[in-house]
């Protein structure tokens, strides 16, 4: 079976807004009031939550690597309290999971998000069972861009790893699937949508509507 495996945040949620809370009730416990903006930080808050921390505390001229690793599982807790309020499913997304599925792919997702909150947040979404599996950062021993997340991800949805194309948002994204052999879409609707080009995926996506004909044109039919 042919496979469509897509990242999570960034790429079939904005789930920046509750990271970067999460992030700041950090902060705040640090006594430096709200360092991240939820405009200004989307960028930021899609490359997680160590990044967020360092980036704040750059900020706010109190970098300390020991701080960062301190607060990751303080972080953790925040976000798991929260880890819906502001996060959105992109427009057309679920639309186009059932259209590929409908085609007869195997969907399923690989994230840098921990496990268990990607499973909670999908569970929370109500579309955890929409994708036949789920690869989180602490899986199995390696994360993305190593592409054996990736290939687990195809395989636990019931596919070819050779036979499957990556749906993402990032250079991480764009070097796993390189490194799989594969092709990857990248998404030009997030934040960092402007930079997408640049990595050279073998394909843009504007529009979710897109990305069924997408999939056919790179990894050919299921059917």
């Amino acid at each position: 079976m042919r496979t469509v495996i897509f990242d999570l945040d960034g790429t079939l949620a904005d789930t920046s807004g509750d990271l970067i809370a999460a992030a700041n009730a950090c902060f705040r416990q640090m006594g430096l009031g709200d360092v991240l903006d939820a405009a200004r930080d989307q960028g930021t808050a899609l490359r997680g939550g160590r990044r967020m921390l360092s980036v704040g505390l750059e900020r706010a001229g109190r970098y300390d690597v020991e701080v960062v690793d301190r607060y990751y599982p303080v972080l953790l807790e925040a976000y798991a309290d929260q880890i819906d309020r502001h996060t959105v499913l992109y427009p057309g997304a679920m639309a186009a999971v059932a259209a590929l599925k409908q085609a007869g792919y195997g969907v399923g997702i690989c994230t840098n998000k921990p496990e268990a909150l990607a499973d909670q947040l999908l569970q929370s979404l109500g579309v955890r069972d929409d994708f036949a599996s789920l690869i989180g950062a602490d899986t199995l021993s390696v994360r993305k861009p190593d592409p054996e997340p990736l290939r687990e991800a195809a395989r636990r949805a019931g596919g070819d790893p050779a036979r499957t194309l990556l749906v993402g948002d990032s250079d991480t994204d764009r070097n796993t699937a390189r490194a799989a052999g594969v092709p990857s879409v990248l998404v030009t609707f997030g934040p960092a949508g402007d930079d997408m080009a640049a990595l050279a995926p073998e394909a843009l996506l504007e529009r979710y509507e897109d990305l069924p004909g997408l999939v056919a044109r790179l990894i050919g039919a299921n059917r």
